[in-house]
């Protein structure tokens, strides 16, 4: 199965994972702080910046796009419950 890499900057921590994973689930084991509320895209809650990589997620969804704009988010930010890795390396931070 296809790996990818995640860096986390607040807490300065590189770690590999399968291809699909999505970076809520990442976040949460390596204890990152991207804060979180439903998990579904729907409350925005997990908003995070891409600081590099993206070209690594896969593209945003309808719902994602829509919580995106609701939200006013700025260029490079992802919701973390949608955001797949599908390989390299992605480095993100919280909101």
């Amino acid at each position: 199965m296809p790996k990818a890499q995640v860096t986390f900057e607040d807490i300065e921590v590189t770690v590999t994972v399968p291809a699909g994973t999505r970076l809520i689930e990442v976040s949460e084991k390596v204890g990152a702080g991207i804060t979180y509320g439903c998990r579904e895209g729907e409350c925005g809650t997990c908003m995070m910046k891409i600081v590099g990589g993206s070209e690594n997620l896969a593209n945003p969804s309808v719902l994602e796009d829509k919580v995106l704009k609701e939200n006013f988010a700025g260029i490079g930010n992802r919701l973390a419950c949608q955001a797949q890795v599908l390989g390299g390396h992605v480095v993100v931070r919280p909101g």
